[in-house]
Order: structure tokens, then C-alpha cells, then sequence
């Protein structure tokens, strides 16, 4: 009898679940027949691309019969320049969902481990798994923790590293809670680790984050020769559907992740909009502020309707809601609002809420509390 495909695909292969993205407004309209919806479920920026990211995809749009720099030239040259690096300390992904899989890629394998929590990002399990490596997950601390949310413990981390670890994952803020460890925590899981463990500090919604909790990258790196961090232009810079990320990291770290990269992985007009971001201070200023706004006004409506929430330095809420959420998410899908359920992460009971403009949000509130009524 022929075997299946499935048979001969790789161990680690055989178990993955495709990653479900947040449904598309497209989609829902055209399964309900309806119009006018909005999606709060992808933590994408509502104000859209900056001025400058628009002009310059205009400019080079009509280039796109070339190849792009494979190299990123001028955009490594600004990132080194923005975080005081060396360019051979930068490497560029298709996302920051890229260059995690390139780490994934460079250190792991069916003889070795890696660590995250058991509510982390859904690539870093992902990642480990399609390539055989053992995944190592980290007990957090549960919902209704008296001193700290839901998230990351850094001893239950520091605790799942075994000889047999290469690689440890920490988002932060985390997704989906948009929890964040401080300064010191990161400094403890840090100075905890074997110095042949690779850590991995994903900060894709870096530039949300409270004064507080920020940190020079590049003084961190030189103290840590271990670290990687990774970014992304998906978030505050609105450059989603561009796809373009980048991870800084030792010269000699990047060497090997530019070793497993695709050729071409970051495409011309990516480049070009992700380089005229990084001078739209503006923009930056705008997406922050309207966060912050958005932020406060959800977080006292959830208080006012008796609802828990997760404290956050993203651009998310999630909401729990002491129950199964699915039938809240259908019923605001209904009314045309696209939120993000998270049961896949073992969170049945909560909805991820992006954050996004007043009149969204208003509608969001005004949506949830008609379904909850």
C-alpha cells in the first residue's frame, strides 16, 4: 500500500497545527453578508503607514522588476546607526516571525531543547517542533495570581533549561497577555542562564512599552553576548503587509542566522518603507499617544461592565471573560467586530482586543455590551 505524505513527513512536522491568523474583514463579509466591519484582532496600527513609508512605496513601486539588496544595505546602515550596532550584528527577516525561525534553524535539532512559556507566542512551538527540537514550556503564573498576571516567571523559566537547552524565548510585552517583565526580571533570567543557551527577547511591541521598561540594546548585547533581540516594523510602523523584521545580536550570532537565511527574504519596497519609517518621528509620536488613549478609555469601560482584564504595555487588551469566550467572539463577529480568541492558547476564557481608534473602540464597547446584555 502507498504510504501518505503525511507518513513521510518529518516527526516534528507530522504534529504542527497550521497558525490561524485573525480573520480577514473580507472574509466575514462575505460569510455574513454584511459591510462596514472593523478588526480588532491582529494588533495591527489603526492609523495606518506614515506619510514617509507611503512616499517612499510610491517612489520605488515601479522598481519591483528588480531584485532587492539581499543585503539590506541601507537598512541594516540605519538600524545600526538607530540602536549604536555594528551592521554585522544586524539580520533581516520576512517579519520578525522570520528571523525566530531562523534561530529556530541555526541552534536546534532533534538532539537539543528550547524553553518558553506555556502562554507564549504561538511561532516559538511552532518553530521548535518543525524542526524535532523537545520543547521545554515553563509553568506562568495563572490568571488570577495575587502579584503578578499572567505571563512569564523567570524561575519556572530558569528552571525548565536543561543540558540539553540551546535556545530560550521570552516576548516581551508578551502575546497574548501584553504582560511585560521588568528591566531587573530580564536581568535575572539573563544572568541565570548557561552561556550556551541562546536567548531570545522578542520586543515586537518594544516601542508601546512604558518609559520604565525600556534599555539600550546595544549595551545589553555587549553585556550578554548570548542575548538576540528581535523587532519588527509590523506593529507601531504599520508595515504589516509588508512583512519585515530584523534581529540584532553579536557579530557572530548574526553570521550564523544569515547562514540559514533565503536569499531575498526582505523584498525591495519593504526596505525602502521600513527605512523612510524610522525618520517619521511623527508618526511614532501619533501611534503611541492614540495607544495610550485607547488604552485607558477600554480599560475603564471593561471595569465599568464588571469584566477582568490583563494589564498591558502593547497595543492589546485581553479581556477574561470567567467563561467560554467563543460564543462572544461569534456573537461580535455578527455585528460586525473581528476580536481574537485565544483558546488555542489554553486561554478559552479571554479575548485579545486590539486597541484602535476612538470611534473603534467605541464601537467595540457598544458591541460587546449589547452581546453581553
Amino acid at each position: 500500500m502507498k504510504k501518505s505524505f503525511q507518513s513521510l513527513a518529518t516527526k516534528g512536522v507530522q504534529k504542527l497545527t497550521p497558525y490561524l491568523p485573525g480573520k480577514p474583514v473580507d472574509e466575514l463579509e462575505r460569510e455574513l453578508g454584511i459591510s462596514n466591519s472593523i478588526k480588532l484582532a491582529s494588533n495591527e496600527n489603526p492609523l495606518g503607514p506614515g506619510a514617509k513609508a507611503v512616499a517612499a512605496i510610491r517612489t520605488h513601486c515601479e522598481s519591483v522588476n528588480f531584485y532587492p539588496d539581499g543585503s539590506a544595505y541601507k537598512l541594516r546602515a540605519r538600524l545600526a546607526e538607530k540602536f549604536k550596532l555594528d551592521q554585522a550584528c544586524i539580520t533581516m527577516g520576512n517579519g520578525s516571525n522570520d528571523v525566530l525561525e531562523l534561530v529556530a534553524h541555526a541552534f536546534l535539532d532533534a538532539q537539543t531543547s528550547a524553553v518558553y512559556s506555556e502562554y507564549a507566542f504561538a511561532v516559538y512551538p511552532i518553530s521548535v517542533q518543525a524542526v524535532g527540537a523537545t520543547a521545554n514550556v515553563a509553568d506562568a503564573f495563572p490568571p488570577d495570581h495575587a502579584t503578578m498576571p499572567l505571563g512569564h516567571n523567570p524561575e519556572t523559566l530558569l528552571a525548565s533549561v536543561d543540558e540539553k537547552t540551546r535556545v530560550l524565548f521570552i516576548a516581551n510585552p508578551n502575546n497574548p497577555t501584553g504582560t511585560c517583565l521588568s528591566t531587573e526580571m530580564l536581568r535575572q533570567i539573563l544572568d541565570g542562564v548557561p552561556e550556551d543557551v541562546v536567548v531570545v527577547l522578542d520586543m515586537a511591541y518594544n516601542e508601546y512599552m512604558d518609559e520604565a521598561f525600556h534599555f539600550d540594546f546595544g549595551e545589553w548585547l555587549a553585556c550578554y553576548p548570548n542575548l538576540v533581540i528581535t523587532g519588527t516594523f509590523s506593529k507601531i510602523y504599520a508595515l504589516a503587509g509588508l512583512r519585515i523584521g530584523y534581529a540584532l545580536s553579536s557579530a557572530e550570532i548574526a553570521d550564523l542566522l544569515n547562514r540559514v537565511r533565503q536569499p531575498f527574504n526582505t523584498n525591495l519596497l519593504a526596505q525602502e518603507a521600513a527605512l523612510a519609517s524610522l525618520d517619521d518621528e511623527d508618526h511614532i509620536q501619533k501611534s503611541v499617544l492614540l495607544n495610550n488613549a485607547g488604552k485607558a478609555y477600554l480599560q475603564q469601560a471593561f471595569a465599568e461592565m464588571g469584566l477582568d482584564y490583563l494589564p498591558t504595555m502593547a497595543n492589546f487588551i485581553t479581556v477574561n471573560f470567567r467563561r467560554d469566550a467563543q460564543p462572544i467572539y461569534q456573537a461580535l463577529l455578527r455585528k460586525g467586530v473581528i476580536v481574537r480568541p485565544v483558546a488555542s492558547y489554553n486561554m478559552p476564557e479571554f479575548l485579545r482586543i486590539t486597541i484602535g481608534t476612538e470611534a473603534q473602540n467605541r464601537r467595540l464597547i457598544q458591541a460587546l455590551s449589547e452581546v453581553l446584555s
